[in-house]
């Protein structure tokens, strides 16, 4: 049964004022986040033209056996202001992004400030929420930190819906020691992450040597 308007609405009011501290329902059951580019550095939505707001984006990813319907479905960043809400259906081992552009334009329809997904560079949250009749759940999140939003660099879980999120920095290579560690990954909107498990850097041997004396 899809939720009344009134009920989404009401939710949507509230969810600024929800604890930063909210219990976490079963994520790895339901919707995840999969992967997030918080620092573009080029035209990744496509529209032919490089935004850093509208270039910015968020993949899910339906880690369950079945089709689900995405009503109800809100993302925020860390302040938890509802940024877009999802609707429609993703089937079983689909992903869906979401651009900062459609983001924007979700805020301007519904009456919010207009900032698009408003992903921290120095580091920031991202929050998946569900609204289910009364009670708004916060589903999933992953709190990053400024190297992993540098330019054209993303956090994916590998393999997707998976347990572990992995630096995918093959546009712009992490040499620092601070975790995850790159993995010469490049991103993968809309596609499978599926470059390797292993975090990799490339290193000199003055570096090595400077590393282990």
């Amino acid at each position: 049964m899809r939720l009344a308007p009134a009920i989404i609405a009401l939710a949507l009011a509230m969810l600024p004022h929800l604890p930063a501290f909210a219990v976490q329902a079963c994520a790895e059951t339901q919707l995840v986040l999969n992967e997030i580019l918080p620092g573009p550095a080029r035209d990744w939505d496509g529209s032919g033209v490089f935004s850093t707001r509208d270039d910015e984006w968020v993949e899910i990813f339906n880690a369950t056996a079945a089709t689900l319907d995405l009503d109800g479905w809100i993302l925020t960043d860390g302040d938890a202001i509802p940024r877009c809400a999802l609707s429609g259906l993703l089937s079983s081992g689909a992903r869906r992004v979401v651009s900062g552009r459609e983001a924007y334009d979700w805020e301007k329809a519904h009456g919010y400030p207009a900032f698009g997904l408003s992903l921290g560079n120095s580091g920031d949250r991202v929050m998946l929420w569900k609204v289910a009749g009364p009670d708004t759940m916060l589903m999933d999140s992953y709190a990053y930190v400024s190297h992993e939003a540098a330019a054209d660099r993303a956090i994916a879980r590998v393999p997707d819906g998976g347990p572990t999120w992995t630096l995918y920095d093959g546009l712009n290579p992490y040499l620092g020691l601070i975790p995850p560690q790159g993995s010469g990954c490049a991103p993968t909107p809309g596609a499978a992450n599926a470059c390797g498990n292993t975090p990799t850097r490339a290193l000199s041997w003055g570096r090595v040597k400077t590393l282990y004396r």
